[in-house]
């Protein structure tokens, strides 16, 4: 069968995305195997169609047109226990409950992922990390099909990772598994409850967002600047800088893409005339033509 009448038509990006802004998408998709995001990515190489992988969306504003192109809703979410402390995850998986079921196994070196709303992939995608730690530290390797829809495992030796960094962000394909090595631990399970608990205090949840808004700067932190120069709660059109956390930016009812980027760019700013530092955006911005 050809994927591509399995397209669909207008799926509005806002229903996809945690910020729950974005237009309608010229084609979406959803793909729960790996043998569908070759086919689709094959059908893009081919027909030389844009195409954008999504997971949770938590770390993604869409435009406010949408997308001319098609998104592909990664839903492959397998999770296989090899044993000794090994993990094979699709990346379509929850990040957090994978970080929350192996704590719970007693294995450590992914508790850090527990209330991070993201995707296996998405969290490969940006080395996501937290609380000192980043998801390169446990990882082993990464199956990927490549643009023209080939499947390669990538050992993590033959990767670059740095601060919300892989290489994974200057190619075209998609991640569509991840292996994890972690080590035991008695105390994995109450670092994780700690770690959670703690985020459900100090960050908001609730609100509609996504993620932090800007990297932190070397030895410093973006919402410890952003609060300082006094931008706690300032608004533009529906998007507010929550008064909870400095570093998130939420989405008050009606926010527009356009209204984001111009708040974030206005306590950029700001940061930069009151405190000197530069502030760079950790959110991706998907134009509408990419």
């Amino acid at each position: 069968m050809n994927i591509s009448t399995r397209f669909v038509t207008g799926k509005l990006l806002s229903e996809l995305s945690t910020f729950r802004i974005g237009g309608p998408a010229r084609f979406f998709l959803e793909v729960k195997t790996i043998e569908e995001m070759q086919q689709a990515i094959r059908h893009c190489f081919s027909h030389k169609l844009s195409y954008f992988i999504l997971g949770k969306g938590s770390n993604s504003l869409f435009d406010d047109r949408g997308y001319n192109g098609l998104v592909i809703l990664n839903k492959i979410s397998f999770s296989e226990d090899d044993g000794a402390g090994k993990f094979h995850v699709g990346a379509g998986y929850s990040f957090s409950l994978l970080g929350a079921q192996t704590a719970r196994k007693k294995w450590a070196g992914l508790e850090f992922a527990s209330g991070i709303p993201g995707s296996v992939g998405g969290a490969v995608y940006m080395n996501a990390g937290a609380n000192g730690h980043e998801t390169k530290d446990t990882l082993v390797d990464v199956t990927y099909v490549t643009e023209d829809g080939e499947v390669v495992i990538l050992p993590k030796d033959q990767l670059e990772f740095s601060y919300r960094f892989s290489s994974f962000q200057n190619k075209k394909g998609a991640i569509v598994s991840a292996t994890f090595q972690l080590l035991p631990s008695e105390e994995a399970r109450a670092k994780q409850l700690k770690i959670i608990d703690y985020r459900t205090q100090t960050q908001p949840y609730g609100e509609p967002s996504a993620g932090c808004v800007f990297r932190n700067p070397q030895g410093n932190f973006a919402g410890a600047l952003i609060e300082k120069s006094g931008l706690k709660g300032k608004q533009l059109g529906g998007a507010l800088v929550s008064p909870m956390h400095a570093n998130f930016i939420v989405n008050g009812g009606n926010a527009t893409a356009k209204d984001v980027l111009n708040l974030a760019s206005s306590v950029k700013e700001s940061v930069k005339e009151k405190t000197g530092c530069d502030l760079e955006m950790e959110i991706r911005y998907i134009p509408y033509e990419s």
